[in-house]
């Protein structure tokens, strides 16, 4: 196989982003409308996100996505560098921070409103791989593998250290968020201007960007670790799959120990969390790796590489389109014998059409490059 594109990694990617776009959507809204309790206690409750502190499943599917980002990093940024030079090397990475950066508004910030009110800078998770990679760069360009985590570890302490100095642990009380709340103001996600023009924030927004930049930054450094892993690797593919299984472990021992003195919350990466998260991360590239690169089972993930191979169109179309509306001017006649589950239907139906659409695009070879 070309030692240049993994196929692992897009069958993971690819799992990563149908879970989130057609996955989780149909089972949350099937398993409300089932009102199982014990569905309810197990799969459901793993299929959201924690109110605060702990980890579930749906918590690894963001920073799956920004560890993902930064696997690609080392097989193609010090190549162009040395084809292309600093200048256009850092043009393209500036180029590409702007775009994933500004999609992300569109996705979260409701440009497409025509709201000015309701405009919002950093609310997103395409701005956070946009960020996490911009501030990846520079390590992967100019850093050896071992100083890389010496740099991952000293932006940890960066992160942590006024974390424990400065506010607690509370989802208003931590420093992340007193941070976004002075710097954003107004165009922080969940902020309303009251009449006399004075900025309230949400109470149930908790969610922190700026101060957390560092720990995203952490993450897709992390998964650019990886792809040094991998890259260098490929003579040897058991060897690498059990070093990406090891360093999976590793960090998750390490993420737990952490988590004694700073709880994981993903609503502001904490570091323990991030650590934590980016064990779980290995450890699923590392299944994946060694079932489809070392073992060559690579027949029937074709489905997958639909949104792998074109998992920022699976993002966006996912998320900003919404064709319950479609299937509803067909469908409408069923509510009436369908009750409950006509939502299921139409659920159904939105993720059916996300799935033609990547079908065809993949097909026709049509990818979205950012």
């Amino acid at each position: 196989m070309n030692n240049k594109r993994l196929l692992s990694l897009d069958v993971l990617r690819g799992l990563d982003l149908f879970m989130l776009v057609a996955l989780q959507p149909v089972l949350r809204v099937a398993l409300i409308e089932l009102d199982c309790g014990v569905l309810n206690d197990t799969l459901l409750y793993q299929l959201d996100h924690a109110e605060w502190e702990g980890l579930r499943v749906w918590d690894i599917v963001m920073p799956l996505f920004l560890f993902m980002s930064g696997v690609t990093m080392p097989y193609s940024l010090p190549k162009y560098r040395t084809n292309n030079g600093d200048v256009k090397v850092w043009m393209r990475v500036l180029k590409r921070f702007a775009m994933l950066f500004l999609l992300g508004m569109f996705v979260q910030g409701n440009i497409l409103s025509l709201d000015p009110g309701r405009i919002y800078l950093y609310s997103n998770t395409l701005q956070a791989i946009a960020v996490g990679y911009l501030l990846t760069v520079p390590m992967v360009l100019y850093l050896k593998p071992k100083q890389q985590v010496v740099a991952i570890v000293a932006l940890l302490l960066l992160y942590s250290v006024p974390m424990h100095l400065y506010g607690d642990w509370s989802a208003q009380g931590n420093m992340a968020c007193v941070i976004d709340k002075a710097v954003l103001g107004r165009f922080r996600d969940g902020s309303t201007v009251a009449a006399d023009g004075s900025v309230l924030f949400a109470g149930w927004y908790d969610y922190t960007w700026l101060w957390s930049s560092i720990t995203f930054c952490c993450t897709v450094a992390f998964g650019s670790l990886a792809g040094h892993i991998t890259k260098n690797g490929n003579s040897n593919r058991e060897a690498t799959a059990r070093k990406l299984l090891l360093t999976g472990v590793l960090l998750v021992v390490v993420g737990l120990i952490a988590s004694i003195g700073q709880p994981i919350i993903k609503r502001i990466w904490t570091a323990s969390f991030t650590l934590y998260s980016a064990g779980w991360c290995y450890l699923l590239l590392a299944l994946f790796y060694w079932w489809i690169d070392v073992k060559g089972h690579t027949k029937g993930w074709e489905w997958l590489l639909y949104y792998g191979c074109n998992a920022i169109t699976a993002y966006l179309v996912g998320e900003m389109i919404n064709f319950r509306s479609i299937a509803e001017s067909m469908l409408y006649g069923t509510a009436q014998y369908l009750d409950g589950w006509y939502p299921v239907l139409l659920t159904l139906c939105n993720s059916v059409m996300v799935f033609f659409i990547l079908k065809i695009m993949f097909r026709n070879r049509l990818f979205l490059k950012v």
